[in-house]
């Protein structure tokens, strides 16, 4: 996200896309397991991998074509 915000029009874009990341992120199992095993004072035991499920926080960005 930081890469693709560099050249956005206005700062507002990058907040938008940021909330909406925090937004979705924040519904996952893993926000879920963080919180509950905080209160439990546990270890948390995360399932979810970074490289899976993340959210579209620019709907409707094509990505440019590679030259």
């Amino acid at each position: 996200m930081m890469w693709t915000m560099l050249g956005a029009a206005h700062p507002m874009e990058a907040h938008r896309a940021d909330s909406r990341g925090m937004l979705l992120r924040g519904q996952s199992d893993d926000a879920r397991e963080g919180v509950t095993s905080f209160l439990e004072k546990r270890p948390a035991r995360f399932t979810d991998r970074v490289s899976d499920g993340l959210p579209d926080v620019f709907p409707g960005r094509e990505e440019p074509a590679f030259r």
